[in-house]
């Protein structure tokens, strides 16, 4: 049985017990993984890193951590034979496995320093990672090889870096986090069977934004501030720290909604987070937590992407939250969409 003090890799072999013709390449490449946070850990904490680098392939500054993160992450997976590629955020193209390493059969896709704009205040940042199936196993993985459904993902987890470092990790079975413990340098069980408050009290939005934002979003958020006097009959705390692992983080410990949603700030976007190595793996821990993660208008681990950097809107959280945020986009969007007039803040709005 499990105890107090299991650690990361002795509950994955109990996990892998399960399920007799498991070849246990899984446990070893997340614990791959894990030994590039161990890394990353080390390095956030010496801190004044905080040098500005030539931008990412999205055009957004980045820290001279994020490249020593990436370089971490690819150095510690790619020489295993575990993986066929990996896809990072601060790379244009997915990572070719070098010619005299193995080939496996997962794909490792991951944001290896998110929320690196708080690198300079001392706040907390992580790392994000996605494994997938490799659609042919012991070849260099192609770009389109990685555009599968967030559904379809084998493990998912986020690193967290702040007065302790976590892991957090699913593989279809639960949420559990993992502490690191720096004398034994091992991350020891403390959160098992993570599962996120049904009842919402707080919100995280970037309420600059809001002039930006879509019908839905507005009504959703003005009827939280409005408080117990409102038409939800309950005060609500807004949160924004600007990092998606923190955010996540607070949501699977204390409950709450976060929203990153569509908005006309760019509309040549469908969203800011990205879809395979953001989204994706965050969505599949939250809904293994027992919330919900969409779009606004459909579940994220449905969608397919079209592009390894792909962007999208995204809401996730206590299940009736997100649901409800759903509705506001079918009710108060739907018209809004197309002929903006018609909106809820428009000239001829007629709903109630």
């Amino acid at each position: 049985m499990l105890t107090d003090h299991t650690t990361l890799t002795q509950f994955l072999i109990e996990d892998r017990r399960r399920y007799p013709s498991a070849s246990g390449e899984l446990n070893s490449l997340v614990l791959d993984v894990a030994l590039a946070c161990k890394a990353i850990a080390k390095r956030v904490a010496y801190g004044g890193l905080g040098a500005t680098a030539p931008t990412t392939v999205q055009g957004e500054n980045r820290q001279t951590l994020d490249l020593i993160a990436n370089d971490l992450f690819l150095r510690a997976n790619e020489w295993g034979g575990l993986v066929g590629g990996m896809v990072s955020k601060e790379l244009v193209q997915p990572y070719a496995i070098p010619e005299h390493y193995p080939r496996g059969k997962y794909l490792l896709a991951f944001d290896p320093l998110d929320g690196s704009s708080n690198i300079d205040v001392n706040l907390s940042v992580g790392s994000i990672f996605s494994i997938l199936r490799a659609p042919n196993p012991g070849a260099h993985a192609a770009a389109e090889d990685f555009l599968q459904p967030g559904s379809q993902q084998v493990c998912a987890g986020y690193a967290i870096y702040g007065p302790s470092t976590m892991i957090v990790l699913t593989v279809g079975t639960g949420v559990h986090g993992f502490t690191l413990d720096p004398q034994l340098g091992e991350f020891i069980l403390t959160h098992p069977e993570i599962q996120i408050p049904a009842a919402a009290h707080e919100f995280a939005i970037n309420a600059s934004n809001s002039r930006f934002w879509e019908p839905a979003v507005t009504r959703y958020v003005d009827e939280c501030l409005a408080g117990s006097t409102g038409p939800r009959g309950k005060d609500f705390t807004m949160r924004w720290v600007a990092s998606l692992v923190a955010e996540t983080h607070r949501i699977l410990t204390r409950g709450g909604v976060f929203l990153y949603p569509r908005d006309s700030k760019d509309s040549a976007k469908q969203g800011r987070l990205r879809l395979l190595y953001e989204a994706n793996p965050v969505a599949f821990i939250i809904e293994q937590a027992g919330g919900f993660a969409s779009t606004g208008r459909g579940r994220v681990l449905d969608i397919t992407p079209e592009d390894v950097h792909q962007r999208i809107a995204f809401i996730f959280g206590a299940r009736e939250e997100v649901e409800l945020l759903e509705q506001y986009h079918r009710d108060y969007n739907v018209v809004s969409d197309v002929a903006p007039l018609y909106g809820t803040r428009g000239l001829f709005h007629t709903n109630g």
